[in-house]
């Protein structure tokens, strides 16, 4: 499994990087999982829900399941917090994942810096760090810039980076990469 990560500090895009990249990856046909590290308590079903209930009471696992979707709420009570190799083994077989955060992990990441002003995560030397996708292209960095604000420039940089084919000869479906001169 592909694995790219998309990290930077709070407020600064990457959730709608994330975003844009799946919209377009999907539209050429890949298929594109996500992982999203929360620093915080989060719930997922609601108070007085039946899934709820039934964790209230102690169930180790839920799953809650329609035509639709499904979802698994594992409850960690005591439990040390699930690593992303544990997280990752759960995934159904896909093309890429996206993993938001988990900044110390070694796969490769993509910082997303809005501010130019703040200090990235990048300078701390961290070599999975292999690009910084930014507004302003003055930001100074080591690393390659990529523009913030052109999603279709940093999937076709991260495409190339894990040698995943945007597409075939016989597709013109490729995600808009005019602009990354890919093929269209």
């Amino acid at each position: 499994m592909k694995i790219i990560g998309i990290i930077g500090w709070k407020n600064n895009g990457k959730t709608t990087l994330i975003e844009k990249l799946v919209e377009g990856w999907v539209s050429m046909g890949l298929r594109v999982s996500t992982i999203k590290h929360a620093h915080h308590d989060f719930d997922i079903d609601h108070f007085g829900k039946d899934s709820y209930r039934h964790r209230a009471a102690g169930a180790q696992e839920v799953i809650v399941a329609s035509k639709m979707r499904w979802a698994l709420i594992h409850e960690a009570r005591e439990e040390k917090e699930a690593n992303l190799e544990q997280l990752l083994a759960l995934l159904a077989p896909t093309d890429l994942v996206i993993v938001e955060g988990y900044k110390h992990h070694a796969h490769p990441k993509i910082e997303v810096v809005l501010d130019a002003a703040v200090v990235p995560i990048s300078q701390n030397g961290d070599s999975s760090i292999i690009a910084v996708a930014c507004m302003d292209q003055n930001f100074k960095s080591d690393l390659p810039k990529l523009p913030l604000n052109q999603p279709a420039v940093v999937a076709k940089f991260i495409l190339d980076h894990l040698h995943i084919a945007p597409c075939d000869n016989e597709t013109t479906k490729c995600f808009n990469y005019k602009s990354a001169n890919a093929c269209v």
